[in-house]
């Protein structure tokens, strides 16, 4: 239990069955999926981090799941919780993070060309101006 909420900590090749499970008990939705890069803070550098809900129990539940630096394919959560498309689009855009099964892991902020992953802690800033997709399309 952290902050109210109950924590998994789980091996990333075990994220989509696990997602499949907690469904199956009551955790219809994903709210948020996300990414952290701990670069020189933790034996294994990044971790997926998903928030599932469950409404009629009023219940949240944080999976963990850390992804080793060289081996970065994580089971989708896409085909269980649609929603989890376009979160799993940005991690793989901002830290290079990729999701087995995902319909369509391409980039959703950057630039299709963009080389590199902005929100690694190894990545260089100010070197080139961010020229984000749609930013000039009126909305």
């Amino acid at each position: 239990m952290s902050a109210g909420q109950h924590v998994v900590i789980l091996p990333k090749d075990q994220l989509g069955s696990f997602g499949e499970a907690a469904k199956a008990a009551g955790f219809e939705m994903a709210v948020d999926v996300t990414a952290v890069d701990y670069l020189g803070k933790r034996r294994v550098r990044f971790e997926v981090v998903a928030n599932l809900l469950s409404v009629e129990h009023a219940l949240r539940l944080r999976v963990r799941c850390p992804v080793p630096a060289d081996d970065t394919v994580v089971p989708s959560l896409v085909p269980t919780y649609p929603g989890a498309n376009f979160f799993e689009r940005e991690i793989y855009d901002m830290f290079g993070i990729t999701f087995d099964g995902h319909p369509d892991m391409t980039r959703i902020l950057m630039p299709d060309d963009w080389v590199g992953h902005p929100l690694r802690k190894d990545f260089g800033i100010g070197d080139v101006p961010v020229q984000f997709k749609e930013a000039n399309k009126v909305i």
